[in-house]
């Protein structure tokens, strides 16, 4: 198969959604993978990424309406890497979260009637990823007062971590605009986002 002839199977909404789908379902087993191994944390977000990534085909009735199965890419491959390499978990675990966000600033701008500019896409994602991110250092600053957990270890680590996450949030905001907004051929799109 030459180059053209698979970047036109790519570019089809049958092999963007078989795609999307193949994508969702390793978060899916990566969830209950998580849940057997009795990590409820990760478990609960590796679902949260299912439930967001088939929300607009239950919206719209149609297992063809997926978003772009490289977003799905993003967001599975950070999953699987965190969910079975514990050791990459930190920076695995904002670069998920990141895709999360991007997961929702894509459909947003492809399944309503929202339209991001430039700017506030990458804001968006950068935000998300931030908040998400001191959600989890309050999660944990809490388990620690009240539980004696320790897992934080010290506030340098806490204010690398928060670096970590903004260059994620950035990285998926530069990828939002480069390629979503910017190299998404229109005939991957379903009818709705036209």
């Amino acid at each position: 198969m030459s180059r053209a002839e698979l970047d036109r199977l790519l570019e089809s909404k049958r092999a963007n959604a078989l795609l999307a789908w193949i994508f969702v379902a390793f978060v899916a087993i990566v969830a209950v993978v998580s849940l057997v191994r009795g990590r409820l944390l990760w478990a609960i977000f590796a679902a949260t990424v299912v439930v967001l990534s088939v929300l607009p085909a239950i919206a719209l009735r149609s297992a063809l309406v997926m978003v772009p199965w490289e977003v799905l890419a993003l967001a599975a491959l950070p999953t699987l890497a965190r969910a079975f390499s514990p050791p990459v978990g930190g920076i695995a675990t904002y670069l998920a979260v990141a895709a999360l966000a991007l997961i929702v600033a894509v459909e947003l701008h492809l399944f309503t009637a929202v339209e991001m500019s430039y700017r506030f896409a990458v804001g968006f994602v950068v935000i998300a990823t931030l908040a998400a991110a001191g959600g989890w250092a309050v999660i944990r600053w809490v388990a620690d007062l009240y539980l004696g957990t320790g897992f934080l270890g010290s506030e340098d680590a806490l204010m690398w971590e928060f670096v970590a996450s903004t260059v994620a949030g950035v990285g998926a905001g530069l990828f939002f605009e480069g390629y979503v907004r910017r190299r998404l051929p229109p005939e991957r799109l379903p009818e709705v986002a036209r």
